[in-house]
């Protein structure tokens, strides 16, 4: 699968307030508790404008502390998602997190764009660790994590937790 990650350009971040406006790509994302600009009933999160600097100054060009790229299609350029990761100090790793946009999901994405982005938080940004979480019931979720190379790290209170090391990582790929 020809996938690339895109960092992107800050007029680029229309495709992002597209997804966290998508109430099929946001579902997973339904019940949590309220917050300023997160709508419990379908997950979607605002993302006006107005924000758009303060959150690219956040999570643009900030590795190896924070990270953020698109997931795009190498032949045309079309964004299908996007991935991202950021330091954890009290738990020593980095929490990660991968969103496929829901009109390109079932096709595949997720464990490639996963790896890709391993790739650049272990071999370019030094990372040690790789954590993700979320819900029992997300199995897609599960297998593409596991497809990915990450492992079982416990599940607690329905969520299940899953760790990556960069040994483990390296390992794996051969070095």
């Amino acid at each position: 699968m020809e996938l690339d990650l895109y960092i992107p350009k800050l007029d680029d971040l229309w495709f992002y307030q597209q997804m966290m406006a998508d109430p099929a790509t946001m579902s997973y994302n339904i019940g949590y508790d309220p917050w300023p600009g997160y709508h419990q009933d379908t997950g979607c999160i605002d993302f006006p404008r107005e924000e758009w600097e303060a959150w690219y100054a956040q999570w643009v060009g900030r590795e190896p502390e924070r990270f953020y790229a698109y997931i795009r299609h190498r032949s045309d350029g079309e964004w299908i998602g996007d991935v991202n990761f950021h330091h954890t100090p009290d738990k020593d790793w980095w929490d990660m997190g991968i969103v496929i946009f829901a009109p390109c999901r079932g096709q595949g994405y997720a464990a490639p764009a996963l790896r890709l982005m391993l790739d650049h938080a272990f071999r370019v940004c030094g990372v040690s660790r790789l954590h993700n979480y979320f819900e029992t019931t997300r199995e897609a979720a599960w297998k593409a994590h596991l497809a990915a190379g990450f492992r079982d790290a416990g599940t607690v209170d329905g969520i299940r937790h899953l760790l990556l090391t960069r040994e483990e990582y390296l390992a794996a790929q051969g070095g």
